[in-house]
């Protein structure tokens, strides 16, 4: 019964730390580069192309923002209005992690949105086109509708999903190709980062965050190391404009806008405290032991301010992650 107890409690707490971005009165808009926006205030950041083609976003924030939200989509919108008419509709919603803070507004920002539709449709479907199309990996589908039983609102699960480690969109969106690329056990084991190729940005999710240690979801297939990895993969495609100044522009989950320098900042940040865990536990050092050796020591000046996602509960998880996968 205790153990049990723990282990909802240890739930609770997570849940709490995954949404610990409160949504703000409004939603602000921050320009990133071109037509590439990001949105703050609404949970988690939300990266939004606009153009031409239409409107995609990475993410979608609470539900409970959702106003907020497309009325910022309208804002830039009318920003690329040809002859006095905005932009075409949402096209695309995709999902980085099954966290609220993230997919929360897929129903009523999807249904504000129309999906393309190629020849392969035919005229008496006449729903084809309702909504926008919410993209995810599969694991994430699988997470929020277990056992075929959805969690959410059914129209808030995504709509096309992928299993490899990559997709492309099937064509150029607002002049540019976008990869979604499936990072393994990171955050979670369905987290995605978004390329938009010719912009040169990323949006990163959850993997990367300027507010707080790496939240490492357990529950949901999360991994200290897959986190490691997936920054690893970050700055792989990321290239400085000089040494690791400019460049590449990253969107973290939560945060500030950022560049090659910050998250290979935070990466050794995670790699140092995955080091040092590593040792402690091959000495059999126990939880209590490693929290009291306080392995974040060096950097918590600057993250030990999220209440709702502490260095020992980051500890704790890394702890666990290590211990279990043994790397």
């Amino acid at each position: 019964m205790i153990a049990i107890l723990k282990t909802a409690l240890a739930g609770i707490l997570l849940s709490a730390a995954i949404a610990f971005a409160q949504p703000n009165p409004h939603v602000e808009i921050v320009p990133v580069r071109g037509h590439i926006y990001m949105l703050t205030g609404a949970g988690g950041n939300i990266t939004v192309s606009v153009g031409p083609d239409g409107v995609l976003l990475v993410d979608s924030g609470l539900a409970q923002m959702s106003d907020q939200v497309l009325a910022a989509i309208q804002q830039l919108r009318q920003r690329v209005s040809v002859n006095g008419a905005p932009a075409k509709p949402i096209r695309y919603i995709i999902n980085t992690d099954l966290h609220p803070d993230h997919i929360g507004g897929n129903e009523k920002i999807g249904e504000a949105g129309k999906t393309i539709t190629g020849g392969n449709v035919i005229g008496d479907i006449g729903d084809a086109t309702e909504g926008a199309t919410i993209v995810a990996h599969e694991k994430v589908l699988d997470r929020l509708s277990p056992n075929g039983t959805p969690t959410v609102s059914f129209k808030a699960l995504p709509t096309l999903t992928f299993l490899s480690d990559q997709m492309k969109l099937s064509q150029f969106f607002n002049g540019e190709g976008i990869q979604i690329f499936h990072e393994k056990a990171a955050h979670t084991d369905g987290d995605s980062i978004v390329f938009f190729r010719g912009s040169d940005v990323i949006s990163a999710g959850d993997i990367f965050l300027t507010t707080s240690y790496p939240i490492i979801d357990l529950a949901n297939g999360g991994s200290l190391q897959g986190i490691i990895d997936g920054l690893n993969h970050i700055l792989d495609l990321s290239v400085a404009e000089f040494r690791t100044e400019g460049g590449t522009l990253v969107i973290p989950g939560h945060g500030r806008i950022c560049d090659t320098a910050d998250v290979a900042y935070y990466r050794d940040m995670a790699t140092i405290v995955r080091d040092r865990i590593r040792a402690m536990i091959k000495k059999d050092m126990t939880l209590a032991q490693v929290k009291a050796a306080k392995p974040t020591e060096d950097w918590d000046p600057r993250y030990d301010k999220n209440t709702f996602w502490t260095p020992d509960m980051f500890v704790e998880a890394a702890y666990k992650s290590l211990a279990q996968g043994k790397k």
